[in-house]
Parts: structure tokens; sequence; C-alpha cells
């Protein structure tokens, strides 16, 4: 058992909690390499290199299923570049849609920061007031 880690020892090479280990496993991207006999979870080299694979294709902005996906196309015996450029792509698009809609919730808090900074009424805020009003004509248009 020599080069085994624990699950804690496996999570702190990683720089992970150990809940992330085991949401992974649930999740089926990781599995234990072997137990002891009273059951505790053994990882050795193999597991630590794929859960940084997993934190550095997170950090890429991959999902979980992205990720599983490229595990298995890097694990297979298939050349995987046709299937990981789709996956690219997909995940690329994605994210350029998100920007559009960050870049939209960036403006509405800057205008809202400037609401916010104006003199007012005690007791009044305007950007709370104006969320109200917009709140109250997305009812109206619902109904």
């Amino acid at each position: 058992m020599q080069g085994m880690l624990t699950i804690g020892q496996l999570a702190k090479e990683a720089g992970v909690p150990i809940s992330t280990v085991r949401y992974y496993e649930g999740q089926k991207l990781l599995d234990p390499e072997k137990r002891t006999a009273s059951r505790y979870r053994l990882y050795g080299p193999t597991a630590l290199h794929r859960l940084r694979f997993i934190r550095a294709a997170q950090a890429s902005g991959f999902t979980l299923k992205d990720t599983s996906k490229l595990l298995e196309l890097r694990d297979g015996n298939a050349d995987p570049c046709g299937e990981v450029q789709e996956l690219v792509g997909t995940r690329l698009e994605a994210i350029e849609a998100d920007l559009v809609r960050l870049k939209r919730v960036r403006r509405v808090l800057r205008e809202t920061l400037t609401w916010c900074q104006k003199p007012r009424a005690k007791g009044c805020c305007e950007a709370v007031a104006r969320l109200d009003e917009q709140a109250a004509k997305a009812t109206r248009r619902k109904r």
C-alpha cells in the first residue's frame, strides 16, 4: 500500500475539500483504487492525476458532464480530437452567451450603483424602487 493516499491526503494534494472528492466519486468521475480491511478508500498517483485533470477542465469552463466525456475520450483508444473539438466549440458558444448576459448584468449593476449613490429621501431606495417597478411591469405582461 506504499504510495497510496487516503481520501484526506488525496484532497490535500489536489487542493480540494474531501467533500469534493466524494462528490466526484458520486458522479462516477473518480474511484478509489483500493480499500483497506476497514473499508477506507485508498488512491494512487493515477487518481491524483485524474482529480487534477477534473479541476483543470472545470477551471477551463467545462461542466462536469463535459469533463466526464473528456475523461472518456482521454482514456479511450480512438483519436479524440474531432469529438474534443466539438465539445470545445459547444462550450465556447455557451460561454459567449454567458458573456453577453454578464455584460448586461454589469450594466444594470452599474446603473443601480449610480442610483444608490444619489441623495435620496430617508427610507427610500431608488434601486429597490426601480426593481419593484420592473417586477410590476413583468407581472402585468404575464397576465
